[in-house]
């Protein structure tokens, strides 16, 4: 059965999610946050391949997808990330707990929500990034704005470091001036690349579920130093390393990432 899109309002912001496996109402559910510059649909593959078990939902993080870029002065703060990823969990399983993953910015924004309301998640995935954040991401040069065909965009993209990245393509629309992505990089410059940065070892070490951390052995975004300190701030923490793949291991080794998450979820929830 086809995915289903929905929308919601939190604090004001109109965001936007999608169930992958509509239909299968008794089964667990799964919610999964995507990194900066993905979207709800990075995760169709993970649903695919843990449906019929688990019904899985994925959010459009505000800035991203089809959900709204608020211009408020908290528009990408932590409390506002975390505030719509829990109205998400409040609208699909009220008063219940349910398995949480996240990549990347997701991965951040789903550790510290079940940190700050452990009552809310049973099991946590964490793909892909650190607890101590205080470095910068590769410089690139800045991308144009539109393209004036989607051929254009794409070859652009194929000679680019990122390639035809599915975390990239999964975003792309035709705006009336040309194509581009859904999110805005001046959007993120504005509101999100602060609260991107910092020391959030406290809150790691404060979850209280099940943990499977899953780090890419050719990362540019955490090092293997780093997730053996946060092995060893939460004792509840399972590191699975995927040598071959880089940042986006959702991607890069998509049949092992999905038996990883579903071996972790059988033996957790």
């Amino acid at each position: 059965m086809a995915s289903q899109r929905h929308f919601f309002e939190s604090n004001g912001v109109k965001l936007s999610y999608v169930d992958f496996n509509p239909g299968h109402g008794e089964g667990e559910i799964l919610v999964c946050l995507h990194g900066r510059s993905g979207s709800a649909r990075n995760f169709a593959g993970l649903a695919k391949a843990l449906a019929p078990d688990w019904r899985v939902f994925a959010l459009d993080q505000r800035g991203h997808g089809w959900s709204d870029q608020p211009e408020t002065m908290q528009a990408g703060s932590r409390d506002a990330f975390i505030g719509d990823a829990l109205a998400l969990l409040d609208l699909l399983s009220p008063g219940k707990p349910v398995a949480l993953l996240g990549h990347s910015m997701g991965g951040i924004n789903a550790y510290q929500l079940a940190a700050k309301h452990p009552a809310r998640v049973k099991a946590l995935v964490v793909e892909d990034i650190g607890a101590r954040l205080l470095g910068q991401a590769p410089a690139v040069e800045p991308w144009p704005l539109r393209w004036d065909s989607l051929a254009e965009m794409l070859a652009f993209m194929q000679a680019s470091p990122f390639g035809l990245a599915p975390l990239l393509l999964d975003s792309i629309v035709e705006h009336q001036d040309g194509w581009g992505f859904r999110f805005e990089d001046a959007w993120y410059e504005k509101h999100m690349r602060d609260g991107l940065h910092g020391d959030f070892s406290a809150q790691w070490a404060a979850i209280a579920c099940p943990v499977l951390l899953l780090h890419g052995g050719k990362s540019w975004a955490v090092s293997a130093e780093e997730i053996a300190r946060m092995a060893a701030l939460n004792p509840r923490t399972q590191v699975l390393r995927f040598p071959t793949a880089g940042h986006i291991i959702h991607d890069d080794a998509p049949a092992e990432f999905a038996q990883a998450v579903r071996d972790f979820l059988l033996t957790t929830v």
